[in-house]
This record gives C-alpha cells, structure tokens and sequence, in this order.
C-alpha cells in the first residue's frame, strides 16, 4: 500500500496575516528610519541595511524551501522504485 504525503496549502488567512505582517513591519521599520534624529547619510544607510536584509531572508527562505522539495522528489522516486521492485518480486519463485 502506497502512503503519499498529503500536500499542504496554506489558508487564504495564513498568507493575509504574513503579508501583512511583513507589511506593518517594514512600514514600522521604515517610519523609525525617517525620524531617526540623525544625519540624512546614516539613514539612507540604515535604510539599505534593511533592504539588504530583507532580500537575504527571501533568498535564504527560497534556498531552504527548494532543498526541501528536492528532498521529496528524491524521496518519491526511491519509493517508486520500491514499490516497483516489491510489486515484481516473487517470493516462491525458485532461483
């Protein structure tokens, strides 16, 4: 008998409630940047430390979110090819 794993879908709400989490925060983020009492050259720099981050965790959310479905798809054919091996075998054959 076959067990294939059930694909999970994330809910309207889960991806309403993330995107606008990271909505308000990078709103929040950019408004203390603004009115930070200090030079126009330390913000702007603050302000690409930010945008830097920000791209280095969606890359780095990617990089792990491929590793893992690669890993399935590795898993899924080395079940296929069980499955088929056990499917062939016949165990009161005579060898």
């Amino acid at each position: 008998m076959s067990d294939t794993p059930v694909r999970q879908q994330n809910t309207a709400a889960f991806y309403g409630q993330a995107v606008a989490s990271f909505a308000v925060a990078i709103t929040a983020t950019a408004i203390g940047i603004l009115r930070l009492h200090a030079d126009a050259w330390v913000r702007a720099f603050l302000g690409i430390a930010v945008l830097y981050l920000v791209t280095s965790a969606f890359t780095l959310a990617k990089v792990i979110r491929d590793r893992q479905e690669a890993g399935q798809i590795v898993s899924r054919v080395d079940q296929a090819r069980l499955e088929k091996l056990l499917a062939e075998h016949d165990p009161f054959e005579k060898l």
